[in-house]
């Protein structure tokens, strides 16, 4: 495993006088390396702030190994819980003073009691798992083949990226990929996928772009000055065209390689059942 990300979306960080706070933190890791969280103070520092007095200074470490990664669980009176988002609600409890618990999952919530009847979590993304040479292929530690692209079949962001090619699959000689929008509202009726929100999708892109296909976007040009006024116009078109050239260079990486395939349609609601839902 080449590492993992450890992702505190904003306003997930606990609260503040009653009001949600903290800005998004991404951390990535390699094997070996540690991140803390917790609330901390200025003695005891941690890469992941947790701001609720219900939690420990030091709550506990994520540590990476060549593997997999560990949980441990520094509190004396809490149990936490890593839970698994793709799953169908399986969920491990670290319980207190637990030292290096293994977690398995390769996409992960860790999740922490609060005194408000709410929890804090953040989200841990595993990529790149390890798994056995297929029978007869031979060879073994330096001479073994990995999968350039291992991607889960059974992962929400698979039927992001399915949603994705789609037209193509279908043979429709679109124009453009799909957008945001368009994934949310073609996902409707899933069983798993119809909850996602347009954000939700926003990160299962970047996941398999960042992590899954490796995809390196360049930095959208600056837009040109206006005539007379020496400033720019267009503020967020940037951004904008980065997101565009993300999805289309996942869509392209799967459909080239054969990543997504016309098998995998099915994997999608019906066109019926997802109108349906819509309206």
């Amino acid at each position: 495993m080449s590492g993992i990300v450890v992702h505190l979306p904003q306003g997930s960080g606990g609260a503040v006088d009653g009001e949600p706070g903290g800005e998004a933190v991404t951390l990535r890791l390699g094997p070996g390396e540690v991140a803390r969280f917790g609330r901390g103070s200025s003695t005891t520092p941690v890469e992941l702030r947790l701001a609720d007095e219900a939690i420990s200074r030091l709550a506990g470490e994520i540590r990476v190994t060549d593997d997999h990664w560990q949980l441990t669980n520094h509190s004396t009176t809490q149990s936490y819980l890593v839970e698994n988002p793709e799953g169908a609600g399986e969920y491990l409890r670290v319980s207190p003073r637990r030292a290096g618990a293994p977690i398995p999952f390769e996409f992960a919530r860790v999740v922490l009691p609060t005194r408000r009847g709410t929890t804090v979590s953040f989200q841990v993304f595993a990529p790149d798992h390890v798994y056995l040479d297929p029978p007869g292929t031979g060879g073994g530690g330096a001479g073994r083949t990995v999968t350039a692209y291992s991607l889960d079949e059974t992962a929400t962001y698979f039927l992001v990226l399915v949603a994705l090619c789609e037209p193509w699959l279908r043979d429709r000689s679109p124009v453009s990929v799909p957008t945001t929008p368009q994934v949310v509202e073609r996902l409707r009726g899933h069983a798993t996928g119809g909850r996602l929100t347009a954000r939700a999708v926003s990160s299962h892109i970047d996941y398999l772009a960042d992590e899954k296909l490796r995809i390196t976007v360049p930095p959208a040009a600056a837009p040109a000055p206006e005539a007379g006024t020496g400033t720019g116009t267009g503020t967020g078109t940037g951004a904008a065209d980065r997101r565009n050239g993300k999805r289309d260079a996942v869509v392209g990486i799967a459909l080239r390689f054969g990543i997504v395939r016309e098998e995998h349609l099915p994997l999608l609601p019906s066109r019926a059942e997802s109108g349906a839902r819509g309206r």
